[in-house]
């Protein structure tokens, strides 16, 4: 068992994440330009800024309707700085931004619709991004082409791809964002078809219907991701789970998410002590914490103990070697079967990990770090963690 020793290996605790996962459930919608600032104005006299809040209202009225919540940056013709959207985007806790404009362009054959976003591959060191939209380059992409494909398609209007743009709306939020340029005002095909009632709410309904879709998809974070497809059929278990609507696939992976997550899989009340089940008290460890019970459930197993200060440090990541050694302890719990051989240049026979490691490798359920090594010191990825579960059970069959 873990002796104090065996340096950092003790101890360990917890699942994937407490929070269960959810679709996106509120977006906040922002009508371009208003006051005095009118926007672009039409060649048949339409003034942008009016357009802009009627389709971003139907697209309100469209979402709420789908039961998906929404917010408004503005409802009536009033101006609002650019920081000032932001500011409210901020305070809404929600999970997407659109803003609604309409284009404009000194050509008047430009037409059709377009979607910006931020796009991390073309930074501008005078005009940074917020560290946020950063993060979220990839998703806000995802999500702007999800939009454009329905926008187009409902539509029917001339399809001019996505623009990976440096505007303030895209630019400066906290969540995955878009800025949608209906149809350009300039061309008149285009204008009048945006100062047509009828066609303005098909506006707002290829817009809704590209929102609710990508609400739709699960985890889109994961998505092109290598470990996508053991990530879904682990949460579809109910063993997995995310932040919101993320599952962060290249976090680390806390000793409480893994210990969370290893009761879930094993059930610790089913099986039989491990090592030593002495009453443990862990000073950073409190009543409060999300996994006090599977951690506590872990100690009293003897599959936990703690560092020698006698702390349990659940918040930190896990390495692969102590996940490894874990794992291999509750699969001997339940199916007794030991294994052993030799591959790794970095796992040494003598390394207190390495019958736990080669015996999982001789598995198949984990894979080194690359051809010759393991980095058993390298963090566990929540990835890493979701494909090592799938293999596991395709032992199991």
């Amino acid at each position: 068992m873990f002796k104090a020793s065996r340096t950092l290996l003790m101890v360990i605790a917890l699942s994937l994440v407490s929070s269960s996962f959810a679709y996106a459930t509120k977006v906040v919608i922002d009508p371009g330009h208003g006051g005095s600032d009118s926007g672009a104005i039409g060649v048949n006299g339409i003034q942008e800024k009016a357009i802009n809040l009627d389709v971003s209202l139907k697209v309100r009225d469209l979402l709420n309707a789908a039961g998906i919540e929404t917010a408004m940056s503005r409802t009536d013709d009033r101006y609002i700085s650019l920081a000032d959207r932001i500011a409210f985007s901020n305070r809404q806790d929600a999970d997407l931004l659109v803003s609604i404009h309409s284009n404009s362009h000194t050509s008047s054959s430009a037409n059709g619709g377009l979607i910006l976003y931020y796009d991390s591959k073309y930074p501008q060191a005078s005009y940074p991004a917020s560290s946020e939209m950063i993060y979220y380059s990839p998703i806000s992409k995802l999500f702007a082409q999800t939009v454009l494909d329905e926008y187009i398609g409902t539509t029917g209007l001339q399809n001019k791809g996505l623009m990976e743009s440096s505007v303030y709306m895209v630019r400066k939020g906290t969540v995955p964002s878009i800025l949608v340029e209906t149809a350009f005002v300039s061309n008149w095909n285009d204008a009048t078809i945006l100062a047509d009632e009828s066609k303005r709410k098909q506006i707002a309904q290829g817009i809704a219907n590209g929102i609710i879709k990508y609400t739709q998809i699960i985890f889109p974070d994961t998505v092109n991701h290598w470990a996508r497809e053991s990530i879904l059929e682990m949460n579809k278990r109910g063993w997995l789970s995310g932040y919101r609507n993320y599952y962060q696939p290249n976090n680390p992976l806390t000793r409480a998410e893994f210990i969370s997550l290893m009761n879930r899989v094993f059930d610790f009340d089913k099986l039989e002590s491990i090592g030593t089940n002495e009453s443990h008290v862990f000073p950073d460890l409190s009543q409060k914490h999300w996994a006090y019970q599977d951690v506590m459930k872990g100690a009293k197993l003897g599959l936990l103990q703690g560092y020698p200060d006698g702390t349990i440090r659940p918040d930190t990541p896990i390495s692969r070697g102590e996940t490894a050694y874990l794992f291999n302890l509750l699969i001997k719990a339940s199916d007794n079967n030991t294994r052993t051989s030799d591959r790794f240049s970095d796992v040494p026979s003598d390394l207190w990990s390495a019958e736990a490691i080669y015996a999982l490798y001789d598995a198949g359920i984990i894979n080194g770090y690359n051809q010759n090594e393991f980095k058993p010191n390298y963090t566990m990825l929540r990835s890493e963690m979701a494909v090592l579960l799938d293999r596991y059970l395709k032992t199991q069959k």
